[in-house]
């Protein structure tokens, strides 16, 4: 994630650049940015000396504009189309994986891509560009469904009010643009207090979540991770709220062998060699340079982990509390 911009030559600022080169220093090997964007990470780990950076992101918007300046950096930067839930496929035996998740600023700044309820445009939310839209969940869904979208990905609490009135609207018409569906949300929820964030937030980053398969892409992406990390490599992950955080703590929670006993009674269990060594218990946030920058970055949580030389495995979704909505298929 990035700072936003009205005008599409403003640079793009990544969120918390400075302490996540700081917490994985000294960069060097090759590195896999798994959310590329418009290159910051990428950039940053190449000029702090990585030799090669392997950037994969979904959007093809992102290799496009990173035509004019991928150059100066010759072989040491290969772009790979595809998700990073696949990144095992793309490269084994990294020095570091960067993962900054959520929404690019490029994609926000732009109202044809349907992500932002402060653009009028399309209803879309693809970041791929292709598979159904966030207008095909809005008028085909049941409303149960719609509901429990709105509250597991959006932890919306009147998701049930708002998907009745999307059902209601759209049997008169089809909800296809990005203001239609915020003024719908917005009449639904009291009116916002100064300070408070957009009453369609909520709704927009859970229908974004489900268009994208983005909590299934995070639980795929950290165990493609361990996969593709050589022992001694470095897991970075930038998130942007309080479910992606808890998904990528209990992950390396568990994988560090630090999950617990759940019943103290029971008997002992012969624990795994742990796969990641946790570099700091406490995410690291913004500081207030970067959050006078870059206000975006208040909710930005960064977690480092460092690979061992245990085999790679699996955990179960549930168990880093990954939010999954019945009957609901990305």
């Amino acid at each position: 994630m990035t700072a936003a911009s009205d005008t599409p030559s403003a640079p793009h600022t990544p969120v918390l650049l400075r302490p996540l080169l700081a917490a994985v220093a000294p960069v060097y090997g090759r590195w896999l940015d798994g959310t590329f964007g418009a290159g910051g990470y990428t950039r940053g780990l190449l000029d702090a000396g990585a030799d090669q950076v392997i950037a994969v992101d979904r959007d093809p918007l992102a290799f496009e504009m990173a035509a004019s300046w991928a150059g100066e950096y010759g072989d040491r930067l290969i772009m790979q189309q595809g998700v990073f839930s696949r990144m095992d496929e793309y490269a084994q035996n990294l020095d570091g994986v960067v993962l900054d998740l959520g929404v690019s600023s490029m994609q926000l700044d732009l109202a044809e891509r349907g992500f932002s309820f402060m653009r009028d445009g399309p209803l879309d939310m693809r970041m791929s560009q292709e598979g159904p839209s966030a207008a095909d969940i809005v008028n085909e869904a049941e409303e149960e469904i719609i509901a429990n979208i709105l509250f597991q990905f959006g932890e919306e609490r009147a998701s049930r009010r708002i998907a009745k009135a999307i059902v209601r609207q759209r049997e008169e018409a089809p909800i296809t643009t990005t203001l239609e569906l915020a003024r719908l949300v917005e009449s639904c929820l009291p009116r916002s207090k100064p300070g408070q964030s957009h009453p369609a937030t909520r709704s927009f980053q859970a229908l974004r979540i489900a268009v994208n398969n983005e909590y299934g892409e995070l639980f795929e992406g950290l165990m493609a991770a361990e996969r593709a990390l050589k022992p001694g490599g470095q897991l970075a992950v930038v998130t942007f709220h309080s479910v992606e955080d808890r998904m990528v703590k209990r992950f390396l929670t568990a994988r560090a062998g630090a999950g617990g006993n759940a019943n103290r009674f029971a008997p002992e269990m012969e624990s795994e060699p742990p796969q990641f060594i946790v570099k700091k218990r406490k995410a690291i946030g913004p500081d207030a340079q970067e959050l006078e920058e870059n206000p975006r970055s208040r909710s930005a949580k960064l977690r480092v982990a460092i690979r061992t030389d245990a085999p790679a495995g699996a955990v179960d979704a549930k168990s880093i509390g990954m939010p999954m909505v019945k009957g609901f298929i990305s």
